[in-house]
């Protein structure tokens, strides 16, 4: 028994002793955003925190237009909207033109719970723009996509879950067009080892620092043309998906 304790404090220890390690290379690095009680920063590189952070302003909207608000992003509150079962939201928002945003979305208009704006948002900054500024020397100038809200279960099934779409917590990513004119589709680019396709693999990626869930075509058949990314609220240590 004895030793049973001794061990037990050993591994206490040395738990505090991690954490404080922990603290002080990420104070050091001078990386607040790898800490999981600072606030969140849109405008600083994405950290090991960044996406539950994220995610965490699925409830609390209020805090959600700060955050836009601070990081430049101009947009257009939606008023709440209402469905059967649990569709509807009360947090979405619509981009609007101008501000520190540069990506347009086609068709125009899409409108997304304010944790996936603020998401989207930092994966223009932190990677999609500095992906396609590498790979192609030209900014991405408009993401196409398949839309956010839509009051169904998984799968368009009968019975079961409720998507995230169905809460305006989703959106579904088709391609990309660059300001050279060169487009990006995720149906037909994703395979290979050429630039388009070393491009969709890193804004995966780089969406599964940020997103509580990224699905691309290596997940299943049903996301062969796009990215589903999505703020499924499940808890501060609930289960992220990148696939």
């Amino acid at each position: 028994m004895r030793n049973v304790r001794r061990i037990a404090g050993l591994l206490v220890w040395g738990g505090i002793a991690l954490a404080l390690l922990f603290v002080g290379w990420a104070m050091l690095r001078g990386r607040p955003q790898d800490l999981p009680w600072t606030a969140v920063d849109l405008g600083r590189p994405v950290g090991l925190f960044t996406g539950r952070k994220l995610t965490a302003l699925t409830d609390d909207f209020p805090a959600c237009r700060v955050l836009l608000d601070r990081a430049g992003v101009r947009y257009t509150a939606l008023p709440p909207r209402s469905g059967e079962g649990q569709c509807g939201y009360a947090d979405g928002v619509r981009f609007t033109a101008g501000g520190s945003r540069r990506i347009d979305f086609a068709p125009a208009g899409l409108g997304v719970a304010c944790p996936v704006a603020a998401a989207l948002a930092a994966w223009e900054w932190h990677v999609v723009q500095p992906a396609a500024e590498r790979l192609f020397g030209s900014r991405v100038t408009r993401i196409d996509h398949f839309g956010s809200y839509s009051c169904r279960r998984l799968y368009g099934r009968d019975t079961g879950n409720w998507s995230e779409h169905a809460t305006a917590d989703a959106v579904d990513i088709a391609g990309f067009r660059l300001a050279n004119g060169r487009r990006i589709s995720v149906v037909g680019d994703w395979r290979g080892d050429d630039a388009k396709a070393r491009f969709l693999h890193m804004v995966r990626d780089g969406a599964c620092k940020l997103f509580a869930t990224t699905l691309s075509p290596d997940y299943n058949a049903a996301h062969r043309d796009h990215l589903h990314l999505d703020q499924a609220a499940r808890g501060a240590m609930g289960w992220r998906a990148c696939r």
